[in-house]
């Protein structure tokens, strides 16, 4: 079947991360991320992430709020770092995540051919929603779904049977994109096209399933569809 609707993963694959540490550490009042910023965001990511696996697996599942304060809290205390106005900053900051440069331009390109567009990700409501207004793409998104509706982390089939539900397709007509490969492998796994937006050239994860496609931006998803 074609593909009628485009899903997209949110934190990595259509906001940068990495850009909540980077700004703070170009401000005076933050000069010790000045070194270290890097290191931090890469920790506070991958803390983040693991704490979403560990509470699904434990069935102690809490929103994204919570685990991205607490992936925060391990990342400083790695680094070193306790003062508390830094970590109200950076968690200031992770409300207002920039998207990458190529995204509004990619997803209008997708509407004006007529698909849908979503995201699906683990963050929470409130989250999404302020990263997709501070990034302006309210209007080239049909749906932003959050794990909260289902109360459990991807990659479990709950989360996304959420994008049959809401939009009344077949999975193999879904492509969706995620900067994760455990995500894009879980994604294709459950059967939908996939897309992985493999910034950092990294190994392909040894999963149970694999990206069907493998980028290194998302200047070409068009082109998948």
């Amino acid at each position: 079947m074609p593909i009628t609707t485009c899903v997209f993963d949110a934190y990595g694959t259509l906001f940068d991360v990495n850009a909540a540490a980077k700004q703070a550490a170009a401000e005076p009042a933050h000069a010790a991320l000045a070194d270290i910023w890097p290191v931090l965001a890469r920790d506070w990511r991958l803390k983040q992430l693991q704490y979403t696996w560990l509470r699904a697996v434990a069935d102690q599942h809490c929103d994204f709020w919570q685990v991205t304060q607490d992936g925060l809290d391990w990342a400083m205390e790695a680094a070193g770092l306790s003062d508390a106005a830094t970590r109200a900053r950076l968690l200031e900051l992770y409300w207002e995540l920039s998207a990458y440069p190529e995204v509004p331009a990619m997803l209008e390109t997708l509407k004006s051919r007529g698909l849908a567009t979503a995201i699906l990700s683990n963050g929470s409501p409130d989250m999404l929603n302020a990263a997709v207004s501070s990034s302006g793409i309210c209007d080239v998104l049909d749906a932003v779904l959050s794990v909260e509706d289902v109360g459990v982390f991807k990659p479990h089939d709950r989360v996304y049977d959420m994008v049959e539900q809401r939009f009344r397709c077949d999975r193999s007509e879904v492509l969706f994109v995620s900067s994760n490969g455990w995500d894009a492998a879980g994604a294709a796994g459950y059967g939908f096209q996939t897309a992985w937006v493999n910034r950092g050239g990294e190994p392909v994860d040894k999963l149970y399933a694999k990206p069907h496609h493998i980028l290194s931006d998302l200047t070409t998803i068009p082109d998948l569809c």
